[in-house]
């Protein structure tokens, strides 16, 4: 690991010291640089394969499913394709699901999954309720009780018959369930809850609808094409040159083009990695359909008091490196902005929008601080980000540090809150009346949004 540059070390009684402020930024840059680099992700994966192959084990996957949560809905309706079409053995755990640090959103994530679920259920092929009535809990803790008590090897089609009657608010259908197929008590239940809650906790996640294989997460069918890779790289698809069971959808809009009657709304932070690889993609849609780009941006989760886990910052990481990679987006070489950097840009941001340049500095900055390294805390950082946005470091040095911008990102934040969101990336498309069309969070929803501007201009 390379050494800090002169600027981490100050100056005391004739003896150079590291100040702990910037040497804990300079720690934090790395690892978020080592847990996202292609060169660990490589290493990791072959050392999982020479581990198995020694021990001549399986490919075993590992399931994680959230009974009450819609994500996981979708995950298991691939669990039977998926053990059809991959040589591997699946172990299927159940979980109570994020808490604490790791979801401090719970019942609002809940009720996103559950509307994000029905409305990607279609687009692979999945089943999902789209009246959205939200389960009891009475209808839960006997859904959980019925799959407690079932074998391991009928899991994965019970997990989906179970999961159809629960969603589809379909009581008697889960009391016929229940009978047929068994329960346990609350007692039991509980154990087999606890033991998937500790299996996945032993290996440092948090979250439902997770596979694992060989030391790495993949969340839902969302990311299901990563372990589809990965196992065929490994020779473990039985039917190779076939499509994938679960592909990411491609960001396409088509030959359509809108005259500005739709917009689309983009809700970015500065210090969020999943912003930094969708930011441009998202400026580019708007380009490349015609639609207005409106964009808010909003003060970053963890300067707003929002906690985060140390397991959820680094699977962030991870994750966001391998979903730049597959979307041949630059990423990895990380200078932390958390803090002042990012409040120094956002400084700029009022006047930027009044030069025209708004877009052009937050690209900027995102660059700066997720693929190349700079460091954004200094004037020297802060200078190139600047003009490599084509604007004036003369103009912008007297304004470092106004703080006007700090009431139009918490009215951003706050419009973000009221649609349900609360993640970054969000996005929201407004039809030619100014109505919401659709809102979701993530940027693996950019291709959504991209068929729904698709499916309004072919009207």
């Amino acid at each position: 690991m390379p050494l800090p540059d002169q600027s981490t070390f100050k100056e005391q009684g004739g003896t150079a010291t590291m100040d702990p402020g910037r040497l804990r930024r300079w720690l934090t840059s790395k690892v978020m640089s080592v847990m996202s680099s292609p060169k660990r992700l490589a290493k990791q994966r072959s050392k999982a394969e020479q581990l198995r192959l020694k021990h001549n084990r399986p490919h075993v996957v590992e399931y994680f499913h959230q009974v009450d949560d819609g994500y996981s809905h979708l995950a298991a309706q691939v669990l039977q394709p998926l053990l059809a079409r991959y040589d591997i053995e699946l172990v299927c755990h159940l979980v109570s699901g994020p808490s604490g640090d790791n979801s401090p959103d719970q019942d609002l994530l809940l009720q996103l999954a559950q509307y994000d679920a029905a409305i990607v259920a279609p687009h692979y092929q999945l089943n999902f309720p789209v009246e959205r009535v939200p389960p009891t809990a009475a209808q839960v803790s006997l859904a959980c009780s019925v799959l407690a008590a079932q074998p391991p090897e009928a899991l994965p089609a019970c997990l989906v018959e179970v999961g159809s009657a629960l969603w589809s608010s379909n009581t008697s259908a889960l009391d016929d369930l229940a009978a047929t197929l068994g329960t346990v008590s609350t007692t039991e239940t509980a154990k087999k809850m606890e033991a998937g809650d500790q299996r996945q906790q032993q290996l440092k996640h948090y979250s439902g609808a997770m596979f694992y294989y060989a030391g790495e997460w993949y969340w839902g069918v969302d990311r299901l094409y990563h372990l589809e890779q990965r196992l065929a790289g490994l020779g473990g698809d039985k039917t190779p040159g076939q499509p994938l069971l679960v592909p990411r959808p491609q960001i396409d809009v088509g030959d359509v083009k809108d005259n500005g009657s739709l917009t689309l709304e983009i809700y970015p932070s500065l210090r969020s990695p999943y912003t930094a690889i969708a930011f441009d993609r998202t400026v580019q849609l708007a380009k490349d359909s015609g639609v207005k780009l409106v964009v808010k941006p909003v003060i970053p989760m963890v300067m707003r008091g929002v906690p985060v886990s140390r397991e959820k910052g680094l699977y962030i990481l991870f994750d966001t490196g391998r979903e730049a990679r597959a979307a041949k987006v630059p990423f990895g070489n990380i200078a932390d902005p958390i803090g002042e950097p990012v409040r120094r840009c956002y400084s700029l941001y009022p006047w930027a929008c009044e030069q025209g340049k708004g877009n052009e500095l937050l690209s900027s900055f995102l660059a700066a601080a997720f693929t190349e390294g700079v460091n954004t805390n200094s004037d020297k950082g802060l200078r190139y980000v600047v003009e490599r946005a084509g604007l004036s470091w003369s103009q912008a040095q007297p304004l470092v540090g106004d703080t006007a911008w700090q009431a139009l990102l918490e009215s951003n934040r706050q419009a973000m809150y009221e649609m349900g969101l609360w993640g970054v990336p969000s996005y929201r498309l407004l039809d030619s009346n100014g109505d919401q069309v659709l809102a979701l969070w993530g940027q693996d929803r950019l291709w959504l949004f991209a068929r729904e501007i698709k499916r309004l201009l072919s009207y």
